[in-house]
């Protein structure tokens, strides 16, 4: 007869070192075949407060107008919905977080070649600043392995995407995987590889080191049942390797209008209990409809990474054959 295994839940793992502590049996599961947690618009904790940053230039022409002459009332209401993060990227991994979502651009008007994040304004850090820091928090946890998209690229010559990928080798070194069909975590421990770079450029045929841009699932929804809905029609096509469903929610002006006082953490934390009632319903795995990087807002203001990472438990056999 069968009977089951006892074994603690991946959802108690210590969060700073969850690949590490994962059972030997999903050392050869390949990572695109696991549940992974992610946050979305990642560096948004640390945007411009002081007014000194210009708004980006993806924002509506209306809005820029409005900011140039009315900032002290507009760039409140720029904040109170740019903001998609509160922990810093060191904070995110020790949560668990394992994929970032990595928005770059060049601020207009700048006459250095630093490069920022942006979401409505840009950051106060460098990109360069928060690779090191990566690097640092990689170094420390030898067994993790971290996800970094870079995309949405903003005043980016070719010249700059050379730079970056340039601070990208020097940063991170012999830690970066090549692109690759099969990726497990004992084959990248083996071989000291802990980051992979998803980059949406074409600059990224040029190099080894880095991938072609993994696909981010959005469902540009502001209510989470639309979402919800959106998604499950998605998981009927098929999937793709690694992939990104994004679970965060767009608001759009009818909602910020009928909505005045509230921000973007008051519309995720009140939809958060209906989205992970749908997170602890998905599966990982090879199959049609089954899902791998798992992205949000506000990642660690709830259970969203503890119940991803936890998902990981249907890919184990935990069923042990005894006499009868």
């Amino acid at each position: 007869m069968a009977t089951e295994v006892s074994q603690v839940s991946l959802s108690e793992l210590p969060m700073d070192n969850w690949m590490a502590h994962l059972p030997s049996e999903l050392w050869d599961t390949p990572l695109c075949y696991m549940t992974i947690p992610g946050s979305h618009n990642s560096l948004t904790y640390c945007l411009d407060k002081n007014d000194r940053s210009p708004v980006d230039p993806t924002q509506p022409d209306m809005l820029q107008k409005l900011d140039k002459y009315m900032k002290p009332i507009i760039r409140p209401f720029v904040y109170k919905w740019a903001i998609a993060q509160d922990s810093s990227v060191q904070e995110q991994f020790d949560s668990g977080v394992r994929y970032c979502d990595l928005r770059i651009a060049h601020r207009p008007n700048d006459s250095s070649n630093d490069l920022y994040f942006y979401h409505g304004v840009y950051t106060t850090i460098t990109v360069e600043m928060v690779l090191k820091e990566i690097r640092k928090w990689l170094d420390v946890h030898p067994k993790e392995v971290v996800i970094l998209s870079f995309s949405h690229f903003l005043g980016l010559c070719q010249d700059r995407h050379s730079m970056l990928v340039s601070t990208i080798k020097s940063v991170f070194d012999s830690k970066l995987c090549p692109e690759t069909d099969r990726v497990t975590l004992r084959n990248l421990w083996s071989q000291g590889y802990q980051v992979i770079i998803s980059y949406e450029h074409s600059i990224a045929n040029c190099h080894i080191e880095l991938w072609s841009h993994i696909p981010y699932w959005w469902a540009n929804k502001c209510k989470p049942e639309a979402l919800i809905e959106e998604f499950e029609r998605r998981k009927q096509s098929g999937r793709p390797g690694f992939f990104v469903t994004g679970i965060n929610l767009t608001e759009d002006l009818k909602y910020i209008c009928s909505h005045p006082t509230e921000s973007l953490k008051d519309m995720v934390i009140s939809a958060y209990p209906t989205l992970l009632r749908w997170v602890r319903q998905q599966m990982p795995g090879s199959n049609t409809g089954s899902l791998n990087i798992i992205a949000g807002d506000f990642v660690a203001e709830s259970q969203f990474i503890p119940t991803v990472i936890a998902l990981n438990e249907n890919l184990l056999n935990r069923t042990i054959l005894s006499d009868p």
